[in-house]
């Protein structure tokens, strides 16, 4: 059972949980992101120490602070278990304002990142304390690990968590943080944004678990955008591969990784909201019968790089070329589509891009779009379900398309645009490929 920032952020919020956690009949492994707020301010107090100024890092240390020294007595009520948490806060803010003392590193940074779960961690395994219930913290640095390549190692990460595990035969409850785990050089590290998702699936993965939880603010992934739309649904069931899509390609609720693990161990996911906890949210599983479209998602900061070479686009190997010359600078390609004289791709990381341009212009002209979104139409076998990609393309027959991509998977139909079409493309399709 996965809990996100929202579902801990408040007081009232980790009372809800203890009452779904305590409700199950299963041994169960919870991981809990940090407190809603609480990385993002994280993340700022690691960018005024990066810039040195160590003012304005104290100054949102203070205030990160003053908001858990607010948070804890509201969330327990014995002298002892107040007692406890003042010790946890102790110690973590003074780990991040010795920081400003010393010279400041991207190991640093990622000790910084770290704080949040372990103090949410903390505080709630506190609860179940004074609340008298039986739980075992588990420190998942003990146990999640990445490889150099920032890749999960699941063999190592099952055969840590099954021993730590067997340690405690007559126990029915762990609590673990979600996001932070080891690197290969043994230190702090993490699964980037959204990754207690990912620690969830994992851990899933790893223990060989009935099902994946992750409870979350939304009652299960939806047909299309609620934030854009209102007249949105959420989705009864999906394959894993249509979650992957969908959450590859923009959909919010669920890390784009985070499917993977379970997938292979065939476990399945539940997406559920903790606000309300009655609602059936979306199940995730390895086959589904419903076939057509059953979601779009769209996925921003997209830019698109065309390389036009009338020379070399159909001499052997010309496709090899230019696909090492991204994988020399690790950076995925979203999107691909070609011509006789010319080959398109789409990227999100912008990391590098100069320098792929640049080494891209070896082969023929480069040009660079930026600004770009990604649409993607999801659903089982979507490429053979007659009338679709009709229905997609006269529902945005008033948007230039950029790109479009088709056949790759039976699973989803991708098109590229101009952001600024975004809102208009999602909510033309609603209408479109949708039977209400």
């Amino acid at each position: 059972m996965k809990f996100g920032g929202t579902s801990v952020g408040r007081p009232e919020r980790m009372y809800q949980v203890k009452d779904l956690i305590t409700r199950s009949t299963e041994p169960t492994v919870v991981v809990l992101s940090a407190l809603s707020g609480t990385t993002n301010a994280l993340v700022g107090i690691g960018e005024a120490l990066a810039a040195a100024d160590k003012a304005l890092a104290k100054e949102r240390i203070d205030i990160l602070h003053a908001h858990y020294l607010n948070f804890y007595p509201e969330l327990l009520k014995s002298p002892a278990a107040r007692t406890k948490a003042e010790d946890i806060l102790k110690e973590h803010f003074e780990f991040l304002n010795i920081l400003l003392k010393i010279s400041f590193n991207e190991a640093i940074q990622r000790d910084i990142l770290a704080q949040g779960e372990l103090l949410s961690t903390k505080l709630f395994h506190t609860l179940l304390e004074e609340l008298e219930i039986p739980a075992v913290l588990l420190p998942a640095l003990d146990f999640m690990s990445i490889d150099e390549n920032s890749e999960p190692e699941l063999g190592k990460i099952s055969e840590r968590l099954k021993a730590i595990l067997a340690q405690y035969p007559d126990q029915q409850l762990f609590i673990t943080q979600g996001y932070i785990c080891k690197n290969h050089r043994n230190e702090v590290d993490n699964l980037k944004r959204g990754g207690s998702d990912y620690t969830a699936s994992l851990v899933a993965a790893a223990i060989q678990a009935s099902v994946c939880e992750i409870w979350t603010d939304i009652d299960g992934m939806h047909n299309n955008d609620p934030r854009v739309l209102d007249r949105t649904r959420p989705i009864a069931e999906l394959s894993f591969d249509e979650a992957a899509e969908l959450a590859y390609f923009g959909a919010k609720i669920l890390h784009p990784a985070s499917i993977w693990p379970a997938q292979l161990h065939n476990v399945p996911v539940r997406l559920l909201n903790t606000m309300d906890p009655a609602a059936a949210g979306t199940l995730i599983k390895a086959e589904v019968a419903e076939t057509g479209v059953k979601a779009i998602a769209a996925k921003d900061g997209i830019t698109a790089i065309n390389i036009k070479s009338s020379r070399m686009l159909l001499a052997y190997g010309f496709l090899r070329r230019i696909f090492e010359v991204f994988e020399s600078f690790k950076t995925p390609i979203d999107m691909i589509t070609t011509s006789e004289v010319a080959v398109s791709v789409t990227i999100d990381d912008l990391s590098h891009l100069d320098q792929i341009v640049e080494e891209l212009r070896r082969f023929g002209t480069v040009e660079v779009d930026s600004n770009q979104a990604i649409v993607c139409v999801v659903g089982n076998q979507v490429a053979e379900t007659k009338g679709v990609i009709q229905s997609v393309m006269d529902s945005l027959v008033d948007i230039p398309v950029r790109m479009v991509s088709f056949g790759g998977s039976k699973h989803n139909v991708s098109i590229l645009i101009d952001a600024q079409y975004k809102v208009q493309a999602l909510k033309n399709l609603n209408e479109g490929v949708f039977t209400w």
